[in-house]
């Protein structure tokens, strides 16, 4: 069996509430991003499923695949306060590939469990075999908690 999900958990020193505000501010997905492909976003904090921003990409940072600098818009798919907040893209490429990514938050004796997760297993058909998934390695949700971590813990401190 091809796994087609990536879930990777770590405690941070910080309520749930903290976290979720800065998960649902356009910015601070690019604040967060271990991948350098995400430069800025604009849009206003999401509050709802299917509320949108824009965050403009520079896929070099990977040398994977010669884009350049372009943008996505990201659309949010699940929203639950302080709980769960998840999200795919829509951009340049179509039809859209429908892979997810997404947060889980459970209250801790720490802080906050959270569960990062990236999931392409709804990709659309013509992507299955462009050899191209997963579009980031596991190691990257875990340095993006690590990123995370240290920008939440730092003003829960």
């Amino acid at each position: 069996m091809t796994t087609e999900r990536f879930e990777v958990q770590r405690q941070i020193a910080a309520p749930p509430a903290t976290i979720f505000a800065l998960l649902s501010d356009p910015r601070g997905h690019v604040t967060i991003d271990s991948s350098g492909m995400l430069q800025s976003a604009t849009g206003n904090v999401v509050t709802a499923v299917g509320d949108q921003f824009v965050v403009y990409m520079d896929r070099e940072s990977l040398n994977d695949y010669p884009l350049g600098k372009y943008d996505v818009t990201v659309i949010i798919t699940k929203f639950v306060p302080d709980e769960a907040i998840e999200w795919t893209i829509s951009g340049v490429i179509q039809p859209p590939i429908k892979h997810l990514y997404g947060y889980r938050l459970e209250p801790s004796e720490i802080g906050t469990l959270v569960t990062s997760y990236y999931d392409w297993s709804q990709i659309e058909e013509a992507y299955r075999g462009a050899g191209i998934f997963p579009v980031i390695p596991e190691a990257a949700l875990r340095a993006t908690l690590g990123i995370l971590a240290r920008t939440v813990e730092q003003h829960s401190a």
